[in-house]
């Protein structure tokens, strides 16, 4: 579990930048190098210490290889819309 706010703070960024990268038709090889550039540029930059940038990088591995992380919702037919 994440507890420092600026690795928390990375993290909501990795995985909105992950979704975002789905959803334009990208896959798990490419997220995941996408991801691994990330966290080379956080060792590069020092921008958090080395311990932290490992847990985010565990983190983020386990939303990124999560089943249910990308899933989409069923599109709701025209009748279940005016019923809701």
């Amino acid at each position: 579990m994440l507890q420092d706010a600026q690795t928390i703070r990375y993290y909501q960024r990795i995985t909105d930048a992950l979704q975002e990268q789905w959803n334009r038709g990208y896959r798990y090889d490419d997220l995941r190098l996408y991801l691994d550039g990330y966290l080379a540029a956080l060792h590069h930059a020092n921008a958090i210490e080395p311990y932290l940038i490992h847990r985010l990088e565990e983190e983020t591995l386990r939303y990124l290889y999560d089943p249910s992380t990308f899933e989409t919702a069923m599109p709701q037919t025209q009748t279940e819309r005016d019923y809701y």
